[in-house]
C-alpha cells in the first residue's frame, strides 16, 4: 500500500534557499522560501530576528537580491512566468514596491549588479539583441554595451569604476568570452581562450580599488579558475591537486578563496590562501552543496543536503543557520553509484532503489535536463515519490552534463540528442542485464531537456521504452527555435553549428517530431502555457500528429512558464505522471 502522504509531505515540506545578505549591512538578509505553497522572497534581519515576506504573486518569484547597503531588495517580476518582465524594488524594512529602473521595457532578464551609490547594471535580452544598461539614481538609462549575440552583466567591481561583460561576439554563447568595460563605455581589456574554451566572470575582489576578478576558464579540460586583473594585465591560474571541476568565491577581505570542488556528483569546500597557496577542507557532510558563503567574520554558510537526507542550511560554526516552519520532509533512500561502459567512455549513473525488495523493478529513467546540468547526490522529492511508488530510479549523467570535464559536456554538439541516448540507453541495457530493472515496465521521462531526450527516445528507440513521460518539452526543434528567448535561439545555433535555415538537416535528424510515426510507448506531456523555453505552438505540433496517427497519449497543461512554482500544483503534476505510468504499466 503506498503512502500517497509520505511522498506529498516530501514537496510540502517549507524549504528556503540560502541567505544572501548584504555587502555592508550583513545583518540584512534575503532568502526564498515556499513556506506559504509558493516559493517567494523573504527579508531576514539577523540583528532583530525578524522575517518578512516581501513577494506575493499567484505564480511566485524566484529572482531577487539585496543591494550593498542593504537598503533595497530588488526581485525580477515576469508575467504568469514567462521569464518577461521588470525589476521591481521594495525598501527592506517594507514598504511600496516599485520598478526599480523605470525607464526600461520589459524584456528577459540577462545579469544584475548592484552598487552602494545607487549604481545599477542591467543586463536585458530581447528581439533587438542583448544589452547593458548603467543606471544611475535619478537619471535616465545609459546603454554600456550592445550586441546581437548573447551577453550578460558578469559583475561590477566593488569601486564601481570596472564592469564585466560575458559576451560571445565570436558567434558561440557556449564558450563565451569576457569584456571588462569602464562607466563610459570605453574597453579596458578583453579575455578569450578561442575556440571551445569559455571564460565566466566569477566576481570581482571585494576590496576598494583592487581590479582582480576572479574567473572561471577550461584551459586544461576541466572547469578551473583563475585571478584576472584586466588594470595590470596580469593572470594568476589557480592550479589545485583536486580530480574534479573547480568553482570559487572571494573571502570578505580579498585575501582567500573559498573553493568548491564537484567530483563525481557530489561537492566539498575548501579555503584557499592566496598569500602562502594553502589548501584547507571546510568541513562537510558528504553530499551536495547547493550554495556557500563566507560571512564577515569567516564562517562559512552553505546549504547541503544528500538524496537520503532533506536540505538543512548550515554554517562551519556548527550552528544550523535558519529553519523553515512546519515539519520537515520525510527522508529517502541513499543513492548507489553506477559506471557503465558507454560509446563515449565510462557513465556515471545514480541508482535509488525501493526498500525491502528485489529486483527486477519497474524502473523510471529520469533524465536531467540542461543538457548543461547534471544529476548528483541532492535531496530529490520527485524521484523519492517514484521509489515510494515501487519503482526504480536511474538518474544517467550523459554527455552532455556537466561535472565530468568539457570534452564529456561538449560531444553533443553538432549531434543534439541522439549522442546523449545512446547513453541512456547503455545505461538501460545494464540495468535489465544486471536485474535490476524490469524490461517490460521501463518509464523514460525528464522536464525540459530531459523532456526533450524523453520524446526523442521514444522515438528513435521505440522498442526500448514502455511509457514515456515528458514535462516541457522540445517536440518540433525548428517550430522551438522559431518561438523561443532570444538567448536560447544563440545557445541553439552554438549547439548545432548553426540556425535551422543553416543546418536544417541536423535540427530535422534532432527533432522528437521526426520520428512520431514510429513511437509505440504512451505519452504523456506536461506544457505549460506561458513557458519561453520550450513554448506551446511546438509542443501543439506534436500533439497533432500523435493524434493524426492515434496514437495514446494524454496532455497535462497549466497556466505558468518552463515549470510551476507552486507546490500544489508540483504535486498535481507528479501525481498525474505516476498515476499515467502505473495506468500503462498495469500497476494502477
Amino acid at each position: 500500500m503506498v503512502d500517497d502522504e509520505r511522498w506529498k509531505a516530501r514537496f510540502r515540506a517549507a524549504r528556503i534557499s540560502l541567505p544572501r545578505w548584504a555587502r555592508d549591512a550583513p545583518d540584512r538578509s534575503i532568502y526564498r522560501s515556499n513556506a506559504t505553497g509558493t516559493w517567494e522572497i523573504y527579508a531576514w534581519d539577523r540583528g532583530t530576528g525578524e522575517q518578512r515576506q516581501m513577494t506575493d504573486r499567484p505564480n511566485g518569484t524566484w529572482i531577487g537580491t539585496v543591494d550593498p547597503t542593504g537598503e533595497w531588495v530588488w526581485w525580477f517580476a515576469d508575467t504568469d512566468g514567462d521569464e518577461f518582465g521588470v525589476w521591481r524594488r521594495m525598501p527592506f524594512g517594507g514598504g511600496e514596491d516599485a520598478p526599480a529602473v523605470p525607464g526600461l521595457d520589459p524584456s528577459y532578464p540577462a545579469g544584475l549588479s548592484l552598487g552602494a551609490s545607487g549604481l545599477a547594471v542591467v543586463g536585458r535580452t530581447g528581439e533587438d539583441g542583448n544589452t547593458v544598461h548603467l543606471c544611475r539614481p535619478g537619471a535616465a538609462p545609459e546603454v554600456l554595451y550592445h550586441h546581437a549575440e548573447d551577453a550578460h552583466v558578469a559583475a561590477l567591481s566593488r569601486d564601481e569604476s570596472l564592469i564585466a561583460i560575458g559576451h560571445s561576439e565570436h558567434g558561440d554563447s557556449r564558450h563565451m568570452a569576457l569584456r571588462v568595460v569602464r562607466p563610459d563605455g570605453s574597453a579596458v581589456a578583453d579575455l578569450w581562450d578561442g575556440p571551445g574554451k569559455g571564460v565566466y566572470g566569477m566576481g570581482f575582489a571585494p576590496v576598494d580599488g583592487d581590479a582582480r576578478l576572479l574567473v572561471g576558464h577550461e584551459r586544461r579540460g576541466r572547469d578551473e579558475i583563475l585571478i584576472w586583473d584586466p588594470v595590470a594585465g596580469t593572470e594568476r591560474e589557480i592550479v589545485l591537486d583536486l580530480p574534479g571541476e573547480i568553482g570559487a568565491g572571494w573571502y570578505p577581505d580579498g585575501s582567500a578563496l573559498l573553493i568548491s570542488h564537484n567530483h563525481e556528483a557530489r561537492d566539498e569546500l575548501y579555503r584557499y590562501d592566496l598569500g602562502d597557496g594553502s589548501l584547507t577542507r571546510v568541513e562537510t557532510p558528504r553530499g551536495v552543496i547547493g550554495g556557500a558563503d563566507v560571512r564577515p567574520d569567516g564562517t562559512v554558510e552553505f546549504s547541503w543536503s544528500s538524496a537520503a537526507e532533506p536540505p538543512v542550511i548550515r554554517s562551519t560554526s556548527g550552528a544550523v543557520v535558519l529553519t523553515p516552519p512546519g515539519p520537515a520532509a520525510p527522508p529517502s533512500v541513499p543513492v548507489e553509484d553506477a559506471w557503465v561502459d558507454g560509446p563515449g567512455g565510462r557513465i556515471h549513473a545514480l541508482v535509488s532503489r525501493p526498500e525491502g525488495g528485489e529486483g527486477p523493478f519497474p524502473a523510471v529513467f529520469d533524465v536531467h535536463g540542461g543538457p548543461t546540468a547534471q544529476d548528483d547526490d541532492s535531496f530529490a522529492p520527485a524521484a523519492a515519490a517514484w521509489v515510494d511508488h515501487g519503482f526504480a530510479v536511474v538518474r544517467v549523467n550523459y554527455r552532455g552534463s556537466t561535472g565530468y570535464g568539457s570534452q564529456w559536456r561538449d560531444a553533443i554538439e553538432g549531434r543534439v540528442g541522439l549522442t546523449e541516448l545512446e547513453d541512456v540507453k547503455a545505461v538501460r541495457d545494464w540495468a535489465v542485464a544486471t536485474g535490476l530493472a524490469d524490461p517490460d515496465r521501463l518509464v523514460l521521462t525528464g522536464g525540459s531537456w530531459g523532456g526533450f531526450l524523453t520524446l526523442l527516445g521514444i522515438g528513435t528507440q521505440p522498442d526500448d521504452w514502455s511509457v514515456g513521460v515528458a514535462s516541457v518539452p522540445v517536440a518540433d526543434y525548428v517550430a522551438a527555435y522559431e518561438d523561443e528567448m532570444e538567448g536560447l535561439q544563440a545557445f541553439d545555433r552554438s549547439l548545432f553549428g548553426g540556425s535551422p535555415d543553416e543546418v536544417p538537416d541536423r535540427y530535422r535528424e534532432s527533432s522528437p517530431i521526426t520520428y512520431v510515426e514510429k513511437v509505440k510507448a504512451p505519452v504523456l506531456i506536461l506544457a505549460g502555457e506561458n513557458d519561453p523555453r520550450c513554448p506551446i505552438r511546438q509542443i501543439d505540433n506534436y500533439l497533432a500528429r500523435l493524434a493524426e496517427l492515434g496514437l495514446p497519449h494524454e496532455t497535462y497543461r497549466y497556466d505558468a512558464g518552463h515549470g510551476s512554482l507552486v507546490v500544489e500544483e508540483r504535486i498535481t503534476q507528479m501525481s498525474a505522471e505516476m498515476d499515467f505510468a502505473r495506468k500503462h504499466l498495469g500497476m494502477s
